[in-house]
This record gives C-alpha cells, sequence and structure tokens, in this order.
C-alpha cells in the first residue's frame, strides 16, 4: 500500500514550496518513481466513471497496484525565495467551491474503487495548502455559509450526502450543482507540511484520504 505519509514528509525535505498544482503534481510522481523505480507512474490517467460514463483525469495512476491520486494544492498570497528559487503564490480564495471540489474527488475514488471495471484497487486524495481556512474549524457565528457542508477542518468526519443550500447562486456553483454522496465516513486529520518562514501563510499543511476496497474505506492513520 502507498504510503502517503512518508512520501509526503520526504517530498517535504526538498520541495517545501511549489509554483502551482502541476508542479507538486509532477514533483511527488517523480518521488515516487525515486522510491520505487520498478513501479511506473501515469499522469492524467483517463478513466470513465462507472455511473455516468464521464470520462475524467486522474491526476497520478500506478498501474504496478492500481492505485489513483488525485491532488488539490490551494494557496493564499505569498512571495519568497527558497534556494535561490523565487515563489509567487497567487491568492485563490474560493474555498468553499474548493472544499467541494476536493470532496467531489474522494466521491469519484470511491466510484472507481467499487467498479468492476476502473481496475483501481485504492485511491488518495490530497490536498497541499498554505491557507488556515481549509484546516481551522470556524468560530461560531450563527451564520452558516454556503459551503458549510464541505468543511474540511481538522477534527471533522465527512459522510453520507452533502450539498448546497437553496440559498446558494447559481451562478457561484455553477458546474458545481451536484450532490456528492459518500458512501463511506472519513475522519479529517490534517499534517503538518513544511514551514518556509514564520510570517503569515508560510505554514503549509495537507489532508490526505485513503479510498479503497484492499483497505477498510475511511481507514486513515
Amino acid at each position: 500500500m502507498l504510503d502517503v505519509n512518508e512520501l509526503m514528509k520526504d517530498l517535504a525535505s526538498r520541495r517545501p514550496v511549489f509554483h502551482s498544482e502541476a508542479d507538486f503534481q509532477l514533483a511527488l510522481a517523480w518521488h515516487m518513481h525515486e522510491v520505487n523505480p520498478d513501479v511506473p507512474v501515469r499522469l492524467e490517467w483517463p478513466v470513465e466513471l462507472p455511473e455516468s460514463g464521464k470520462r475524467i483525469y486522474v491526476d497520478l495512476w500506478l498501474p504496478g497496484g492500481n492505485v489513483a491520486v488525485e491532488l488539490k494544492y490551494r494557496t493564499r498570497k505569498l512571495e519568497i525565495e527558497h534556494d535561490g528559487e523565487i515563489f509567487a503564490l497567487r491568492n485563490q480564495g474560493a474555498q468553499d467551491l474548493s472544499r467541494y471540489d476536493f470532496v467531489k474527488d474522494i466521491e469519484r475514488l470511491e466510484q472507481l474503487s467499487q467498479s468492476d471495471f476502473a481496475d483501481v484497487q485504492a485511491g488518495f486524495a490530497i490536498m497541499l495548502t498554505n491557507d488556515h481556512l481549509y484546516w481551522k474549524e470556524p468560530t461560531p457565528n450563527g451564520k452558516p455559509t454556503n459551503g458549510a457542508e464541505f468543511r474540511l477542518h481538522e477534527s471533522r468526519t465527512i459522510e453520507g450526502k452533502m450539498e448546497w443550500p437553496p440559498k446558494a447562486s447559481p451562478g457561484t456553483i455553477k458546474g458545481r450543482e451536484d450532490r456528492i454522496d459518500l458512501k463511506a465516513s472519513f475522519p479529517l486529520r490534517w499534517r503538518d507540511y513544511s514551514e518556509v518562514g514564520d510570517g503569515a501563510y508560510q505554514q503549509f499543511r495537507y489532508l490526505a484520504i485513503r479510498i479503497g476496497a484492499s483497505s477498510n474505506l475511511g481507514e486513515q492513520r
């Protein structure tokens, strides 16, 4: 079984920050190859979802172990230099939409791992971010946001049917209208990835969710 936490720990020692999601994707794929040269790694693997027939592209695919990996890299504005390289990260915002997308990745990986023809034995959904709004539990203020059901803060468990409230603007959630239905329960545990300084948004943390029939669905180490 792929040990994501060890991979992320080793990767952080050499690449504590990335320029973009594509940069993160390539770096992790290359590190997987370094750790086990006999296991091939494919980027943007095409597969059809069993329920809808819709074709999607999985970020990383390890055919030797039939493992699919989906990645998210969400950033707040940060400009730093590391090992002589300048990193200028954008303020991406739109946390509610990004949370939805991450949970959607989990649902798709569940569908693939339970399919008779997708050939996926296990999946991992990983989000890496320097935005504390993803891992920090919001302060109660009596005003639930549109994306409250999709929150990913520490110690929460996500499960079952999740959807936007009726008041959500159609323009805001365009392309993300579908309800999400998770078959398993997933406790959320954030882990430290790196610290590139002691200023605002210079701490990176990640959330890794394991999905698949070869391990207990939702089980986290």
